[in-house]
């Protein structure tokens, strides 16, 4: 039988033979529609990409490379849930752009800063994680210096090296800060790390910082406790601000598995969710909805971050150096406030 070619397909699909080529290589001029119709006559004509001869005639490899690092926490390590929601979206944007996803775990430790685009495993990286943002920081100036293609998710600042991608952290700590004082709340105890190290959560604090003045109230260092995003040091978190005799009515945590813990806490103290402590988190994961009370937050856009992600390396590979504005962030309010 004769082989299958792009012809055939524009033929069958009722487009030009470069609107099949651009189509089938991923080219974001195509619009959604027209892609579709390519790849169901693709599909319909079997016909497959040969994509060792389209690589070697781009010399480029059609793969993203994603990669999750190790979020440590004392005693063990784990992957942010948050991260993990946007798997679907970022996975959905590459085959919608032509490109396949290689998904790997990293530690920070390691050599992932050269084995990837270099090798010629990927075009790009997508960095999900950082741990201590100031240890991360010298992997990225590496990064920036051997001309690495990369996109990373983390807050936006002022400075931050490459295409980062983030929500409008500092919005969200004051929208959830609001709540709470909305609620007649007074006496609010922040929980999350507030240093460099930590650029998103301290961002998310001076969101609480900001919105206690709007209501000319006092950001009592007397209420903060730090903790990296763990249920664990949100539990120790909280014990500490009832073991210390302070006054608190109400808790903003950095993160909902910080607010997870916290409420274990306060449950076990005999302090009720929320009647004498108000909590909210950051993130709206799944779990934020099946604890008792329902955890109020801030709901961060994981298929939208997932999407800019993609896109946003997607333009870099072409020349162009996009940097999207945050994201927005809603407030989900629930039980817990």
């Amino acid at each position: 039988m004769r082989r299958v070619t792009s012809f055939d397909i524009a033929a069958l699909a009722g487009v030009s033979q470069p609107t099949v080529s651009r189509a089938l290589s991923g080219n974001p001029s195509v619009s959604a529609d027209t892609r579709a119709k390519v790849f169901a006559a693709a599909e319909a004509l079997n016909y497959k990409v040969d994509k060792n001869a389209s690589n070697l005639r781009r010399q480029a490899t059609r793969t993203l490379a994603l990669l999750f690092f190790e979020d440590p926490a004392p005693g063990e390590t784990q992957i942010n849930p948050f991260f993990l929601s946007m798997l679907g979206s970022i996975t959905r944007a590459c085959a919608s752009n032509g490109y396949d996803l290689l998904i790997s775990f990293q530690q920070l430790s390691g050599n992932w800063h050269m084995d990837y685009e270099d090798a010629r495993k990927a075009d790009g990286l997508i960095l999900l994680g950082y741990g201590n943002y100031l240890e991360y920081l010298p992997r990225l100036e590496q990064l920036v210096e051997q001309g690495t293609h990369f996109v990373r998710w983390g807050s936006l600042r002022p400075g931050q090296l490459g295409s980062t991608i983030g929500s409008d952290n500092l919005g969200g700590g004051l929208a959830a800060t609001r709540h709470l004082i909305e609620r007649g709340r007074r006496r609010i105890a922040f929980i999350g790390t507030t240093t460099e190290g930590a650029p998103e959560f301290l961002d998310r604090s001076e969101g609480w910082r900001l919105a206690l003045a709007e209501a000319g109230l006092t950001a009592d260092t007397a209420l903060m406790r730090s903790g990296h995003s763990s249920e664990e040091d949100g539990y120790a978190a909280a014990r500490s601000l009832i073991l210390a005799d302070v006054a608190f009515d109400a808790i903003f945590c950095a993160s909902d598995l910080i607010a997870l813990g916290a409420m274990r806490a306060l449950a076990d103290a005999g302090r009720r969710v929320p009647q004498d402590v108000a909590v909210v988190g950051f993130d709206d994961q799944p779990a934020a909805s099946l604890t008792s009370p329902p955890l109020t937050t801030v709901a961060q856009d994981a298929r939208h971050a997932g999407e800019t992600l993609v896109n946003t390396l997607i333009a870099l590979l072409r020349g162009e150096d996009l940097h999207p504005p945050a994201l927005p962030v809603r407030l989900v309010v629930r039980g817990s406030s």
